[in-house]
């Protein structure tokens, strides 16, 4: 309802500053209205407060609107809070308390958590521990559908906020900040995150706080860092908003996504999270309802990693469909390279990429002509799975991992492109994390799935769709609707974030003579003999 609105603005460090912060919200006021209050996040006090605070403790000068402020972040200013847990400062400026929520008459949910994290045990007064931060989270996700809180309020920015986001300028969010606040923000799924401590503005895009196709949706994030009072640089300290209390609004309303949003930049710590979570709201619903669920052994699903069928027969494997005109990759075609296949199979064969990012770089390709993953029988997906496995084996036996992709788009036949990468250069987070934030920088929908799950699910025949897959089994899908980079998959792979190898991102700058070629094919063959199925089967 209209009534619910309520008009906020919240502040960076004042640092004692009082006379000009209440001067602008003065200002503000006169020229757009009342606000229901201001909330300070940062340092309410600094080393020259004494005189101008001594004038509102007394009562001689007032606070505009009831003004909420979080505890000291240093042992100087400690004893401007009398009470740990949160008291009346001077009339209507209010010290929330070293952590818990505050709930106003309109329903609306402010979690706060003052001080900065603690570098050792005891910390500090002024220092917020684990155990702050693992009680305040409980005391919220045991509530009934808990869905998340309107605002937080911290005083130290959560660590890599900044990650698949804009600019943060000169602030490098990798090193910034607290870990213990990114945990509590991925917790709480706050709508608003205000924090402070750098000297610097910083609107962070919105992020989304559910998986997309294995969560129900669920509201956006905004993270908003404001800079000190006063500052000479001019860099923003007050922002003004509007919020209605998540409890007032329609659901549909809430879970709106704007255009611009982001992936989560906590998604490493919601991974990591233990598994139990808390009861799912009457609102959602599993995920198994996007995905049928893998553990039912429903239809005929071809078995993992190969193993035995039992005693099922398998069907007459289909015909695949024949190329429309000459075919670069169907083994039968004179067009093949065959100096650079390394390995062939029934259905499947190994070859090594033409113009690799590194000279063991390979391609599965089925041996008849199927355009993608989503169009092979189950006969050849077996042996896909297969080729997989044996290649993650021989790959981490050279203490490497593999990652693979297929780009369903301008292309006729199958090429699952597989590229190891030494396992000390990057986790496989950072893999992911180097493709989601390439795709986001270009306009690109990279998403999660669950990793037990096939392209199949998610893509229809004919559908044209780019996919990453980790050796660990998880996946990043993007369905193309529209243009897509062809090189797209190799220039993340070729970046300073993982291979760091730029110019090999095209691979028509990498291209061998054929003599070259046909030495690494032999090299290559040498070498995974041991692992190579055909040869045995």
């Amino acid at each position: 309802s209209y009534r619910a609105v309520s008009r906020r603005l919240a502040c960076g460090d004042v640092e004692g500053r009082l006379e000009a912060i209440f001067g602008r919200v003065r200002a503000i006021q006169a020229k757009s209205g009342r606000f229901d209050m201001l909330l300070c996040v940062g340092n309410f006090f600094g080393s020259t407060s004494e005189a101008e605070w001594t004038e509102y403790r007394s009562g001689a000068k007032k606070a505009p609107i009831p003004t909420f402020v979080l505890g000291a972040n240093n042992q100087d200013t400690l004893s401007y809070f009398p009470d740990v847990s949160g008291c009346e400062l001077a009339e209507n400026i209010t010290y929330l308390g070293r952590r818990g929520v505050y709930s106003g008459c309109s329903g609306l949910q402010i979690a706060y958590l003052s001080g900065t994290e603690a570098q050792q045990q005891p910390g500090p007064a002024h220092s917020f521990s684990a155990k702050d931060v693992a009680e305040l989270k409980t005391s919220l996700l045991s509530t009934p559908n808990f869905r998340g809180v309107d605002i937080l309020l911290t005083s130290p920015w959560p660590r890599d906020v900044g990650t698949y986001a804009n600019s943060a300028g000169e602030i490098d969010t990798k090193k910034c900040g607290s870990k213990l606040v990114s945990d509590l923000a991925a917790s709480l799924k706050p709508r608003y995150h205000f924090a402070a401590l750098e000297k610097a503005y910083y609107e962070r895009l919105p992020y989304r706080n559910h998986m997309v196709l294995q969560e129900t949706p669920q509201h956006v994030t905004r993270f908003i860092a404001l800079a000190d009072v006063g500052n000479t640089s001019k860099k923003k300290y007050l922002y003004a908003f509007s919020i209605v209390p998540m409890s007032s609004m329609d659901p549909a309303e809430l879970v709106k996504q704007p255009q611009d949003v982001t992936e989560n930049p906590y998604r490493k710590l919601r991974k990591e999270a233990p598994k139990s979570k808390a009861p799912l709201s009457a609102e959602e619903e599993p995920a198994c309802q996007f995905f049928f669920d893998l553990n039912k052994h429903q239809g005929k699903k071809r078995p993992s990693e190969g193993k035995e069928r039992g005693d099922s027969q398998p069907k007459q494997a289909k015909k695949p469909p024949q190329p429309t005109g000459p075919c670069w990759f169907c083994l039968a075609s004179p067009e093949v390279e065959k100096h650079l296949v390394v390995s062939i199979g029934t259905h499947c064969y190994l070859a090594l990429a033409k113009g690799g990012l590194s000279p063991d770089h390979v391609l599965i390709l089925p041996i008849g002509h199927y355009q993608s993953v989503v169009d092979l029988s189950s006969e050849v997906l077996e042996e896909v799975t297969k080729y997989k496995a044996a290649l993650k084996e021989f790959f981490r036996s050279k203490g490497k991992r593999y990652v693979l992709f297929e780009r369903n788009y301008r292309s006729q036949h199958l090429q699952l492109q597989v590229i190891p990468v030494p396992l000390d250069l990057c986790t496989s987070e950072d893999i992911k994390e180097a493709f989601i934030a390439q795709a986001q920088e270009q306009q690109i929908e990279l998403l999660e799935i669950p990793e037990h799950s096939d392209i199949a699910q998610v893509a229809q025949p004919g559908t044209p769709y780019f996919y990453v897959e980790l050796d660990t089994g998880e996946k990043l899908f993007h369905r193309i609707r529209g243009r897509f980079p062809l090189q797209f998959g190799r220039c993340v792979l070729a970046s300073e974030a993982l291979l760091a190898q730029p110019e090999r991102a095209d691979w028509r700058q990498c291209a061998a003579q054929r003599p070259e070629e046909a030495a690494q094919a032999r090299a290559f063959r040498r070498e995974f003999e041991p692992f190579d199925f055909s040869l045995r089967d």
